[in-house]
């Protein structure tokens, strides 16, 4: 056992700054999901000021997306340099001031530039979140601890949609925005005093060696388990990024709910499958990695295969009971993979290299994802309908479980 393992078990108050900075990461990363969410419940009243078709309505979430994927390798790069907690710290303030500004927007392009801002913050954050976590952390406690992290995406989807929807419904959705700018500011203020770990504590001294950039850079383009693991995830936030824009819409368009109450379900349903299936994919991923490499990413890859045909069955559904049950389900096997994927990627390269690459994995997973996904599903709704958008929306989710079982065998030559 390495002697930085050793201190962060044997040592309480080790033990105690590590949980008070995973606590802070997983609140911001809460805020972080509140925020964008409030935008898709909101997405209704937003198009009816504006007078916005659903291609331009997408372009709202797609450019966002842009936005937050191009700078998140940059975020990256100085996460493996400067002081992390600084870039969690200003991110989380830029976004949080960006969200508010959202609400005084008075034209689509205004609202178009605040989404902007909020992208470059989330960007600050985002890449360099699970490098930090990673090195409060062992090895054998990743998966499970960046399960808790990742709790944070269904439960802030669900508070983004709630919060969306009723503030939306009961005032404007400019004060949505304005309600949901301040948690924030409290955050990011508290991120300054956060436990900034040295890189690589958790993985031995040879880890902690500093890693010149191209050296990595070629490294990383031979790595096989991050590639295959990438594509898996970016399929997978292609279809999902894509659901959670279009579904209270979808809720409204076509099933003729309320916008409070299409944000009430969605944000119930994706809550509780979420906190389920994120816990259980920590439990259970990281139960998989000790019997065999990978075997967390090959039980992602199978729940994916799994979810596909439901997410497909969901919108055959006119019932709002049956139609949530197979919602339900499909995200459940979904958030499975949310612990073993990041643990994996974080896993895969060497610890002074980690900020980079998961910042290289944000571009891909929303260049070629959730960036795409929201103007192409509202194109192909313009010219079908946003039923049978959704329903082609199973196919990359059927695709990524295949790719996450081609990760899961590369990962066994990992550290070979």
């Amino acid at each position: 056992m390495s002697r930085p393992l050793a201190v962060a078990e044997n040592s309480p108050s080790a033990a105690a700054t590590s949980t008070y900075a995973l606590l802070i990461l997983s609140l911001i990363n809460l805020v972080n999901y509140l925020d964008r969410y409030i935008v898709t419940v909101a997405l209704p009243y937003i198009q009816r000021d504006f007078q916005l078709d659903n291609t331009q309505a997408g372009l709202l979430g797609s450019f966002f997306m842009v936005v937050f994927m191009l700078a998140s390798p940059i975020s990256g790069f100085l996460g493996d340099r400067v002081p992390r907690r600084y870039l969690v710290a200003a991110g989380v303030l830029l976004w949080s001031l960006a969200t508010g500004a959202s609400g005084l927007a008075t034209s689509f392009f205004a609202l178009m530039v605040a989404r902007a801002c909020v992208g470059i913050g989330e960007a600050g954050y985002g890449a360099v979140a699970p490098s930090i976590i990673s090195d409060l952390y062992p090895r054998e406690q990743r998966t499970r601890v960046l399960s808790f992290f990742y709790i944070a995406i269904p439960v802030g989807a669900a508070a983004g949609y709630g919060l969306g929807g009723w503030l939306s419904e009961a005032y404007s959705w400019h004060v949505a925005f304005f309600a949901g700018g301040v948690p924030g500011l409290i955050l990011g203020a508290m991120a300054f005093f956060m436990h900034e770990p040295e890189r690589g504590a958790m993985d031995g001294p040879e880890a902690q060696k500093k890693l010149p950039f191209l050296v990595g850079l070629k490294g990383l383009a031979r790595n096989d388990a991050f590639w295959w693991t990438t594509g898996g995830y970016t399929l997978m936030t292609f279809a999902i990024g894509g659901l959670a824009f279009w579904l209270p819409s979808f809720l409204v368009n076509e099933r003729g709910l309320t916008a409070d109450r299409a944000g009430f379900l969605s944000g119930a349903v994706t809550a509780v499958a979420g906190l389920s299936g994120t816990m259980m994919g920590g439990w259970l991923g990281d139960k998989m990695d000790r019997r065999t490499p990978g075997g967390g990413l090959r039980m992602s890859g199978v729940g994916l295969l799994l979810a596909a045909p439901l997410m497909f069955l969901s919108v055959q559904m006119n019932a709002l009971a049956p139609m949530f049950t197979v919602i339900f389900l499909a995200q459940f096997l979904i958030f499975l993979n949310s612990g073993p994927i990041n643990a994996a990627i974080v896993n895969a390269v060497p610890p002074a290299f980690r900020a980079f690459a998961m910042g290289l994995n944000v571009l891909f997973i929303h260049m070629l994802g959730d960036a795409l996904s929201p103007t192409a599903i509202g194109k192909v709704a313009d010219m079908r309908s946003l039923g049978f958008a959704i329903e082609l929306n199973a196919l990359p989710v059927l695709l990524g479980g295949l790719a996450l079982l081609m990760a899961g065998k590369a990962f066994r030559n990992v550290n070979a």
